[in-house]
């Protein structure tokens, strides 16, 4: 016998795809989330989005959790120098340097291929999830699908939703992984539509597995490579790689962390 859980969503995906095809409208509290599923539904078939995908929209829970974090950005506030403190940079770059050490030849490997250095790489890391040791405990789907819908930055979070969903499709996640507040998941924090369009198998596994080290630093490195990372230049303020860097993340002094760090780690 079906549980009321699986019943309840089986009825609300059915109703989902028999709704009228209707614009998906925004909102600003958990008031008009479900009617936004219902039409936003419509959108993400389209977008090819299957069962799987659709089941884990309809059963989706307004993440007022998330949009707290959302009005909250503080840190970007700060000042270069505190940002650093308050990020632990002394702890990032000297434990990056360690772990550079440990795996010379897999960071050498992932230099060659993408043409993305250690340094970089292990700074985005630490500063992501403290190397793996925190990697979100929101629920992905939950997350990203309340951004899409909540007006603020719609049109920015609709397309990583759907990307969500396309994941929840082919199995690389499911209704209840976890990750950051704004629906970021895996070692270095892929937005859902990043992760399905730049994540690589990094292990030769036959996966991509993001909250996999080696899958997300190698897909991380393919990112960078794929915004226009040029080998051998330097990634500085001024110089060439920098501006990839601000593909990664929109604050100015995260981009200026992560140059910093990745600088000092490489040596």
């Amino acid at each position: 016998m079906r549980s009321i859980k699986t019943i309840a969503i089986s009825f609300a995906l059915s109703a989902a795809l028999a709704a009228p095809a209707v614009a998906a409208q925004c909102g600003n509290d958990a008031g008009g989330f479900n009617t936004w599923k219902a039409a936003f539904a419509g959108e993400a078939q389209k977008a090819g989005v299957g069962q799987r995908g659709l089941a884990a929209l309809a059963s989706a829970q307004y993440a007022s959790d998330t949009i707290q974090a959302d009005r909250n950005q503080k840190s970007f506030k700060y000042t270069l120098d505190k940002f650093m403190q308050v990020r632990g940079a002394p702890t990032i770059v000297s434990q990056g340097r360690k772990r550079k050490g440990q795996n010379a030849n897999f960071y050498a490997s992932l230099e060659r291929q993408y043409g993305v250095p250690a340094g970089v790489l292990l700074a985005i890391h630490g500063m992501e999830t403290a190397f793996g040791g925190f990697m979100g405990s929101s629920r992905v789907v939950s997350a990203i699908t309340t951004l899409a819908y909540d007006c603020r930055r719609s049109d920015f979070f609709a397309p990583h939703a759907i990307g969500a969903l396309l994941l929840v499709d082919q199995g690389t996640i499911d209704s209840n992984t976890k990750g950051a507040k704004h629906g970021e998941l895996g070692h270095t924090q892929f937005l859902p539509g990043n992760a399905k369009r730049y994540g690589v198998d990094g292990n030769g596994d036959g996966r991509v597995d993001l909250y996999n080290q080696t899958d997300a630093l190698a897909s991380t490195a393919n990112f960078l490579r794929s915004k226009g990372w040029k080998a051998g230049q330097g990634y500085q303020e001024g110089q060439p790689n920098f501006s990839v860097i601000k593909q990664w993340n929109a604050a100015t002094v995260y981009q200026q962390a992560i140059a910093i760090m990745g600088a000092q780690i490489d040596g």
